[in-house]
């Protein structure tokens, strides 16, 4: 596969160098996003924009994206409404909301761009892929894949899915998002703001189970004990426990220290690789990928690479995942667990083991990615950074996905509910006449992973027409750049980045809710009304709008998800090639 080398200065280049990128059609969901990346990966692009984008040049040929709402959808709020992604996301409040931001739309266009990487890579090892399609339906299946696992598995949820849930605020007014990962954390923390005892050990599990169930019902007397004690005494609580708190900031803060970096890096080194050849159906057949990833961002971007044809062989530590077990299960595994991890081969290595790390050096030695979600300095504590690696595999595809990226100063810790809470998210993704708030939909962790399988991407077919090994790093921080880059633009400008009062939030119908299209928004009295009617009295006007879906049980009995061998259900990939 490659010949040993020692690593050489890394350099950047563009995967898409020397091509060219041609849009037409109709607008569609996400052209803009589309065509930024692919200028990002080094496209000349025409300065067009439509639904369908065509990139050629070289001796490749050319591969055309298409994007589409979907079937049932019109735009973002339709889409969200349909696939389950209002009610997720207002768990917290108790009834369905819609994200403010465009989260499905960006999620397409992330997802069209891999799809046109993947296109691009099988072409230039002989197949004859010269299509992509996405639908925005089945990209908004895909970020909720989680909890439709949740929902159609043979068990109830462990914890209740009830309103409720962070951020807190201080005496003083100082609105924050708090981590802890451990049980003992998180009861030193409230001992110290003297919170009761009770309601310690009554709210670490529903906060330990936010990232799974986007609520968290814990006592009304932890917000009490905060609302009592001033930020100062607060941050001591956090420095005295091992807990992280995070203000909120604004969208306007992150727009003064935004540094206008790309949502990937990718570094090319002067090693040799000699480019393989493949006429199989799915673009990464044939390819090897080595992951070593805990939680959602890694997992979920080594997935994607699966259902693109990649063979995924899971590092896992002695004894195997403890996520495995996560409730609610299917068939004895985790029906969550197994949205991410399905058709993974797994090896069990203990990274303490200096003979264990051996062994996982010789199997990267053979596989085309190496990608790990470790925390900041792990990699070259153990040897197995990119520059060990590189010395039995020069040709190696590297990957990191981060939190951070390296990119700020004093970051706190870097999982999804604090970036949202650090870079404006929580501001964003809530209307005017709401608190800003983030999500306790794991918004940032998804659209993740998503970045960084379309950076392995960009750096498997940069390997293949340049023959150097590659280095990729995404973040969480780049996830909530690229979601947040419209509003944070606004506030750049000095002008309002939040969308005005009601937006996207469902219309409650005397059975139900439906979701008027973001064009059609405004005022209706309908709560006599039954769904079905109120949606013919819109519909007789003119105006579009769909039943918000809020159970998700009901989209496990249509459309494409069907069940894997453990009975869970499976959301399949969200491309179709030609």
């Amino acid at each position: 596969m490659a010949t040993p080398a020692t690593p050489a200065v890394a350099r950047t280049a563009g995967p898409l160098d020397g091509l060219r990128l041609e849009s037409s059609g109709p607008p569609g969901p996400a052209d803009g996003l589309i065509a930024e990346h692919l200028r990002l990966l080094g496209a000349e692009t025409d300065g067009g924009c439509g639904s369908r984008l065509t990139v050629i040049g070289g001796d490749i040929g050319g591969v055309t994206a298409r994007s589409t709402w979907g079937e049932t959808a019109t735009d973002e709020a339709t889409v969200q409404a349909a696939t389950g992604i209002m009610a997720i996301h207002g768990r917290r409040d108790g009834a369905p909301r819609g994200l403010a931001v465009d989260y499905v739309a960006t999620a397409t266009g992330v997802l069209a761009v891999q799809g046109l990487l993947a296109g691009l890579l099988a072409r230039a090892r002989g197949g004859n892929v010269a299509q992509v399609e996405v639908s925005a339906e089945r990209a908004g299946l895909l970020v909720v894949s989680q909890y439709l696992a949740a929902a159609g598995a043979e068990e109830g949820e462990a914890v209740e899915l009830l309103a409720g849930g962070p951020p807190f605020t201080s005496a003083d007014g100082i609105v924050f998002e708090l981590e802890a990962l451990d049980p003992g954390v998180w009861a030193s923390f409230w001992r110290t703001l003297e919170a009761p005892e009770e309601s310690i050990r009554r709210g670490w599990r529903p906060f330990q189970f936010r990232y799974a169930t986007a609520c968290a019902p814990f006592p009304r007397t932890l917000h009490d004990a905060v609302r009592a004690s001033s930020w100062e005494r607060i941050r001591y609580a956090a420095e005295m426990s091992g807990a992280d708190v995070c203000p909120l900031r604004s969208l306007a803060e992150r727009a003064a220290e935004y540094d206008g970096a790309a949502p990937w890096e990718l570094n090319s080194y002067d090693e040799a690789y000699v480019p393989g050849r493949s006429a199989d159906a799915l673009p990464l057949t044939g390819f090897t990928v080595l992951e070593a990833g805990r939680r959602i961002q890694a997992p979920l971007a080594a997935h994607l690479l699966g259902l693109l044809g990649a063979e995924v062989i899971r590092i896992e530590p002695p004894g195997g995942d403890p996520l495995r077990g996560m409730p609610p299960a299917c068939s004895g595994v985790s029906a969550r667990w197994l949205a991410l991890n399905r058709g993974k081969k797994a090896v069990e290595v203990d990274i303490k083991s200096a003979a264990d790390r051996e062994r996982l050096r010789e199997v990267a030695a053979d596989a085309d990615v190496f990608l790990h979600n470790w925390a900041p300095g792990t990699a070259a504590r153990l040897g197995l950074d990119r520059e060990r690696l590189a010395l039995a595999n020069p040709a190696l595809v590297y990957a990191y996905t981060s939190g951070w990226a390296d990119r700020l100063p004093q970051a706190p810790m870097g999982t999804d509910f604090m970036v949202q809470a650090r870079t404006g998210v929580g501001e964003a993704v809530r209307p005017a006449d709401e608190p800003p708030a983030p999500s306790l939909m794991t918004l940032l962790d998804v659209l993740g992973g998503l970045l960084g399988a379309e950076a392995i991407l960009a750096g498997l077919l940069l390997r293949e027409r340049t023959g150097r090994g590659v280095r990729v790093d995404s973040s969480l921080l780049g996830a909530a750049d690229v979601l947040t880059a419209p509003h944070r633009a606004r506030a750049a400008q000095g002008l309002d980045p939040r969308k005005p009062a009601g937006f996207r939030r469902p219309l409650r119908t005397a059975d139900g809710w439906i979701a008027p299209a973001d064009l059609s928004a405004a005022p209706y009295d309908i709560g006599e009304l039954s769904t079905d009617q109120a949606l013919e009295r819109l519909h007789d006007r003119g105006l579009a709008a769909v039943p918000v879906v809020t159970d998700l049980a009901d989209l496990l009995s249509c459309g494409p998800i069907n069940r894997d061998a453990y009975g869970a259900p499976a959301v399949p990939g969200p491309w179709s090639f030609a």
